[in-house]
């Protein structure tokens, strides 16, 4: 306009749209910026404002010139609500207000010829594009949000199945190991422990997370602490040193001291933030009691705490019977959860790794690493 407006019938009036067009960017640009005004009544303003500016080049521009493609007033500006439009609704949204703008386009050159057909079909491209990527980007988003959704309920669902294996699922085996061995009423009792032990542990290991496993993880606090010696937990072991909201893990792994069980560790703290170093010495736990009840009579084991440049490993290792091939696999599919979540599973959320290594008749190593 700057360069044609002497050309023009009225260049006042060109400054005037102009000025107008200045403002509705300002007014619409705030307005967009808010999502609660991002509704019908603005998108339809936008669309008005936009096409009356256009139509006002009718009275101020050469009809002539605009017959034969010669630039309107708001020029590339007529785009913005058909964008607008799109990202709001998607492609047909974009498309409907396409449609709108170029026939505003119409009226003011007379009717579409090859020369004036680009601006048009232009918007049209733009409006359906624009749309089309605009729903492309808001599933994708839907999607993510459901994906980490997902995600943290199925952590959570494994935190409290590794609270109930190393809590009430052991308790329940107990009485139903007990039961069977006193006879009578007591077979009885353990009997029934045992169908409950088999109906929890079916509902921890299922597809879906049920309600009656949060109700039973809030039973842990209220169970032994099984997993971490005769009535110990990690976050209340009275030989656990606090420093700057740190434990020392060794004063942890000292807990699992026992007959037949050997505890190597540094001389100096071996410090971890209290959550990690719980989690750490619940899975040792763990990997214990297993030897304790798979190993075989007379089984030892030996503990070594190592703490290295980028990281902590605990070795748990035994001569005990070992792992014949392909038991774990086939104990995670029963819901036996203890090497798959008490140890596995723990460690992993910590971005750990665990390394088992057995050999039937030798004895198992259990390797757990948890950077720092």
């Amino acid at each position: 306009m700057v360069n044609n407006f002497r050309e023009y019938h009225w260049p006042p009036g060109g400054w005037v749209i102009i000025g107008g067009m200045a403002a509705w960017t300002a007014v619409s640009t705030l307005a967009y910026a808010q999502p609660e005004r991002r509704g019908w009544p603005l998108l339809t303003a936008d669309l008005a404002v936009t096409a009356a500016c256009l139509l006002a080049t009718r009275w101020i521009v050469d009809p002539e010139g605009l017959g034969v493609g010669a630039p309107t007033l708001p020029m590339a500006w007529v785009a913005s609500p058909v964008v607008a439009w799109a990202i709001s609704g998607g492609r047909r949204r974009g498309a409907i207000a396409a449609v709108l703008m170029s026939g505003a386009d119409a009226v003011v050159r007379d009717g579409f010829s090859q020369s004036t057909a680009n601006g048009p079909v232009l918007m049209l491209l733009a409006g359906i594009g624009v749309g089309h990527i605009a729903r492309l980007a808001i599933d994708a988003e839907a999607r993510l949000q459901r994906a980490v959704e997902l995600e943290a309920a199925t952590r959570e669902r494994e935190r409290l199945a590794r609270g109930i294996h190393d809590s009430v699922l052991q308790v329940l085996a107990l009485v139903q190991r007990r039961g069977a061995e006193l006879g009578g009423e007591a077979a009885e009792l353990g009997r029934l422990a045992g169908e409950q032990e088999a109906t929890l542990r079916a509902l921890v290991t299922s597809s879906a997370p049920p309600a009656a496993v949060a109700v039973a993880g809030a039973v842990r606090s209220q169970a032994p602490g099984t997993g971490n010696g005769p009535g110990r937990h990690p976050d209340r072991d009275p030989d656990s040193r606090r420093v700057d909201g740190r434990v020392d893990l060794r004063g942890l792994l000292d807990g699992h001291a026992a007959s037949g069980v050997t505890i190597a560790a540094p001389a100096t703290p071996v410090l971890l933030p209290a959550a990690v170093a719980a989690e750490v010495a619940a899975a040792v736990g763990a990997a214990v009691d297993n030897v304790r009840h798979h190993a075989g009579p007379g089984a030892k084991t030996w503990l070594l705490l190592e703490e290295l440049p980028d990281g902590v490993t605990v070795s748990i290792r035994d001569n005990g019977a070992g792992i014949p091939d392909g038991r774990l696999a086939e104990a995670e599919r029963a819901g036996r959860l203890g090497v798959a979540q008490s140890i596995r599973g723990r460690v992993r959320d910590l971005g750990g790794t665990v390394t088992v290594t057995s050999v039937p008749g030798s004895g198992t190593e259990v390797e757990l690493h948890v950077p720092r």
